[in-house]
């Protein structure tokens, strides 16, 4: 999360073996790729993972954490960068048996981010992710809820609501069914509390309680879910894409005068959507997420990545990162092979 960038880290730094090239910052002015390159969007995600990774030393909802969900799903390429991000996370709960996590938030992003390390890969529950899990319980709020980044920067860290969203992602992905472990099941139970005291209106959240209700029963009803999807679709736009501020209150930027364009599709919002709605079981030839598959490989950019504006306003545009690696998982689930040279 932002907030942690200028905390020194608790523990040595990760050895950096992986030599990974640092991909120019995102802007809306980058050309499009004249073709969909596998190679391209592994190389962009890994670098801008690594480099946060290594700069900011911290699992970062918006980078490294979806990464490690999203990058095994490219076959080839180098290893490297997930050796050398795994290991950081790793090494972070070993440094918090001597010193206490940096903040709440960090201890759901980590065990969000090993859990789905785990899922894409060895099927397993490592000792590290279970140490995560188990930490993340202990810290979990009264009201079902955990200690989040609030900073104003949706849809990822602009309210509490988002917390829950990651605690049972974390849970659900876990291997090994640690979900019905005593502590995750006391968990789950205290997050469904949390839900009905604070329904959510924001669509992105209710499509991302979609996914959740995927991985762990009675997170929504039958009808919410078919309401969801229902929803979902209508957002979809001519162009086959999705559009982030449509998903959500954030019609303007921060600076209050400038609003958003709603009218044309984005990474991240058509990623994101096309993902949740193939894991609640949407077919991959459904004429929607045909038409939205057909958008990703029409607007991938030069670099590898799939661009999409702040809806905050900022000028880094950050959501392009994690709206990168849910193109990678929608193109993914909907049956694309995936392989970097």
């Amino acid at each position: 999360m932002r907030n942690l960038i200028p905390v020194i880290a608790l523990f040595a730094p990760v050895p950096a073996f992986a030599e990974t090239t640092v991909p120019a910052p995102s802007k809306p002015t980058e050309p499009i790729a004249k073709t969909f390159s596998a190679s391209k969007a592994a190389a962009f995600i890994d670098g801008v993972s690594l480099d946060w990774t290594r700069e900011r030393d911290c699992a970062s909802c918006h980078t490294n954490c979806s990464y490690m969900l999203a990058r095994p799903k490219i076959k080839g390429g180098d290893p490297e960068p997930m050796k050398e991000i795994r290991k950081f996370l790793e090494d972070r709960v070993a440094g918090w048996e001597k010193e206490k996590p940096l903040a709440d938030y960090d201890v759901v992003a980590t065990a969000y981010t090993l859990a789905a390390s785990d899922s894409a890969t060895t099927g397993k529950l490592h000792p590290a992710t279970r140490g995560a899990l188990e930490r993340m319980m202990k810290v979990q709020r009264p009201n079902g809820s955990w200690k989040w980044s609030a900073c104003d920067w949706p849809p990822l860290e602009h309210d509490q609501f988002y917390s829950v969203i990651y605690g049972l992602l974390a849970i659900g992905m876990a291997p090994d069914n640690f979900k019905n472990t005593p502590a995750a099941k006391e968990g789950i139970d205290n997050v469904r509390k949390y839900l009905k005291a604070n329904p959510t209106t924001e669509l992105h959240h209710k499509a991302s309680l979609l996914w959740c209700s995927t991985k762990i029963d009675g997170v929504l009803t039958n009808d919410e879910k078919k309401h969801t999807i229902a929803d979902l679709r209508k957002q979809q736009l001519a162009d086959g894409g999705w559009n982030l501020p449509a998903l959500g209150p954030y019609p303007m930027r921060r600076d209050g005068k400038t609003a958003n364009d709603m009218t044309v599709g984005d990474g991240y919002a058509t990623g994101f959507v096309t993902f949740v709605l193939r894991q609640a079981g949407v077919p991959a030839d459904d004429t929607a997420l045909v038409k939205s598959i057909a958008w990703l490989k029409a607007n991938q950019r030069e670099s590898g990545r799939w661009f999409t504006q702040s809806p905050g306003g900022s000028k880094a545009h950050y959501v392009t990162n994690v709206g990168s690696m849910f193109a990678v998982l929608a193109l993914d689930a909907c049956g694309e092979k995936l392989v970097a040279e």
